[in-house]
């Protein structure tokens, strides 16, 4: 009790705190915050009457969630229709979302725009200096210019910047369609020579930047398509063991018994596949390249995922969103239909596991699932389960890790869809300090701070139009996901499952 009125005084602290931030920003502020009232009210509300001992079934759980979701793109379209209304700026823009100087703008090197440009190199309106022309030819850059207008982006000056320019001045219009009327005049004047990115200021003005299609993403070489099919078949080898010793024995040091290791194995190579499948769909529907998977073995589980580059720009942050959450889709979808078919399922001596009611302590979600659906067994000090149980709580844990908001993971390019690079770039280091302070409990936590550290720090590259948001729908399923994902890896407080009756 002590500890969920901890969470809840937290959780009210931390809305009291936002609401003082949206003061100064009037009307438009408070909008924005009760966005986040409504996305955490919810969940306060589940978690305080578990706390309080009151059943809720799934249905009433899946009504607050859809209502809470209505709720929060309904106040996302009165935010922008009072946005439009006043001409004024969203408050999360004015606290930078995504800054010039925070976009990437090449995939080899990582490197970034330098904020200083907005300084230096500045000229006269509508002119160039004498260094552009060293960096672009001086009929490339008329043909640049003659692509802007008075009706599209009314060009005042230009900067000089790799090869390219960076051209300050003045949207008019909406920023996805200007984008693409000026890619297009672009590709006409300039075909297949250069490419056209919006992307906000520090001020949260668009500027455009030319830059030239000499650096494209790092294509997958041969060796590396050689390794991603060591690690796949290390991963096979990793899911038998891991689905041996849940049963008992070693796969590895007794072979001759894989029989035994293949469902739960299979199992949990059938979701990694459709983690990745998911990827790909969507990525093939907006015609963008991904690496093959590189899978990460782990004995613990089976797998922790697989690591998939983007080798293509993109052209908006909806479909970095749209990519990203795909996966997530697909495996945690399949892996919560394997848990509750498997609540449901027979079992027997033979087919099934006994394992002590404290396991399903491990995990919020799952232990709530468990309360709703297995009832009083669960004050046994034994369950038995079904194998579809362990396979969906695998696959739920695989693909929470990957929706933890950090780098490239799924997680953190969710984040960095709706938030810009600068908010992604913080989370990442949060979520690397907290996974540190876990490990001091749990040194698996440090095994994948390592990973992320090495293999998935860095941002994704941005996108060609980096102004034009993702909108309510995909914001507030990509917090959703992140919630959900707190509440798989997060345990249940012992005292807390004792009121819930879980482990006796």
């Amino acid at each position: 009790m002590i500890t969920t009125g901890l969470i809840i005084a937290a959780a009210f602290t931390f809305l009291a705190w936002g609401f003082y931030r949206a003061l100064p920003f009037g009307k438009l502020g408070v909008v924005a915050w009760l966005q986040t009232v409504v996305l955490m009210v919810p969940w306060l509300l589940l978690y305080g009457l578990i706390g309080l001992g009151v059943g809720i079934n799934l249905a009433g759980i899946l009504f607050i969630l859809v209502t809470a979701i209505a709720i929060y793109i309904g106040l996302g379209r009165w935010l922008r229709s009072l946005a439009e209304t006043t001409g004024a700026t969203l408050p999360h823009q004015r606290s930078g979302r995504s800054h010039l100087s925070d976009i990437p703008v090449s995939s080899s090197d990582h490197s970034t725009l330098d904020p200083d440009l907005e300084t230096e190199s500045s000229t006269p309106e509508g002119t160039v200096s004498e260094g552009a022309l060293l960096t672009m030819p001086s009929e490339d850059l008329n043909k640049v210019k003659g692509i802007f207008g008075i009706d599209t982006f009314f060009a005042t000056e230009f900067i000089p910047y790799k090869r390219g320019v960076i051209c300050r001045g003045n949207l008019r219009g909406e920023a996805a369609a200007v984008h693409r009327h000026l890619s297009e005049r672009l590709q006409e004047v300039l075909p297949d020579q250069y490419r056209l990115f919006i992307v906000p200021n520090s001020d949260s003005k668009p500027v455009m930047i030319v830059l030239p299609q000499t650096t494209e993403p790092i294509s997958t070489t041969l060796s590396q398509n050689v390794l991603a099919g060591i690690l796949f078949l290390a991963t096979c080898a990793t899911c038998l063991e891991t689905s041996s010793i849940l049963q008992g024995f070693s796969f590895l040091s007794a072979p001759g018994d894989f029989q035994r290791a293949l469902p739960i194995g299979i199992g949990i190579l059938i979701i990694l596949v459709c983690h990745d499948l998911g990827h790909r769909w969507m990525a093939a529907r907006y015609k963008a390249q991904l690496s093959p998977p590189f899978f990460i073995p782990a004995w613990q589980l089976g797998a922790f995922g697989s690591i998939v580059r983007i080798e293509s720009f993109l052209k908006t942050r909806q479909e970095l969103f749209d990519i990203a959450i795909a996966g997530p889709a697909f495996s945690g979808i399949l892996s919560l239909l394997a848990l509750v078919i498997g609540f449901f399922a027979p079992t027997g001596p033979s087919t099934s596991f006994q394992v002590p009611s404290l396991f399903f302590q491990g995990s919020i979600l799952v232990g709530s699932l468990a309360r709703v659906f297995l009832g009083d067994q669960l004050q046994a000090d034994f369950v038995m389960i079904n194998p579809l149980v362990i396979i969906g709580w695998l696959g739920l844990i695989i693909t929470a890790i990957n929706l933890m908001p950090a780098g490239q993971l799924d997680g953190g390019r969710i984040v960095q869809s709706i938030y810009g690079v600068k908010v992604a770039g913080r989370c990442t280091w949060i979520t690397l300090i907290v996974l540190g302070l876990v490990a001091i409990a749990n040194p698996l936590a440090l095994y994948w701070a390592l990973i992320i550290i090495f293999l998935q720090r860095d941002l994704e590259r941005p996108s060609l139009d980096e102004v034009s948001e993702p909108d309510d729908l995909r914001a507030a399923l990509g917090l959703l996901a992140l919630f959900l994902m707190a509440a798989t890896l997060i345990p249940l407080a012992p005292g807390l499952a004792g009121q819930l009756g879980i482990g006796g």
